[in-house]
């Protein structure tokens, strides 16, 4: 097992929404706990939850390529998306994207040379009007993205603070 204990009675509590037979519907909830906790999916973690679900690795492995959320490679410790849809590179996206890529030094699918930032292309976030609209590790959606924003938010991640 390449998980943490932790880890697996998280998936268990993913599994049990599903009927015993369906364990398998777990798979992206269990993709994202171990992401969580190793910080990509490696194969071998892939591996390993197909076997603890009792599904094809092939399976497992078609979901976390079909999903952007999930990481198949190292990144950074933060990963920030930038919407880059239409909607949102009309509303400020491209500039937002330009000063990230300044401040950051680095392109898309890139990852600083500290490893604390990953840059990333996003799709429609669903929040259009909010443009341009920010993703940090999936999880926490920024709007309005000023520059002064942005700056703010790297400075705040850059010192460790709250995802």
């Amino acid at each position: 097992m390449l998980l943490s204990e932790q880890a697996y009675k998280k998936i268990d509590r993913e599994v049990a929404k599903f009927p015993s037979d369906q364990k398998q519907s777990a798979v992206m909830a269990a993709l994202a706990i171990a992401q969580d906790e190793k910080g990509w999916l490696a194969p071998e973690v892939m591996e390993d939850i197909a076997q603890y679900l009792q599904m094809p690795p092939i399976a497992v492995q078609e979901v976390a390529t079909f999903y952007a959320m999930y990481n198949l490679a190292p990144a950074g410790r933060h990963k920030i998306a930038i919407c880059t849809n239409l909607p949102c590179a009309l509303s400020g996206g491209e500039k937002a994207a330009q000063h990230l890529k300044q401040k950051l030094g680095i392109g898309y699918r890139e990852t600083t040379a500290d490893g604390k930032f990953t840059l990333m292309e996003g799709e429609c976030m669903g929040a259009c009007g909010d443009a341009p609209v920010l993703l940090v590790n999936n999880k926490r959606m920024c709007s309005w993205m000023s520059d002064q924003k942005i700056d703010a938010l790297l400075a705040e991640l850059g010192e460790g603070s709250a995802q």
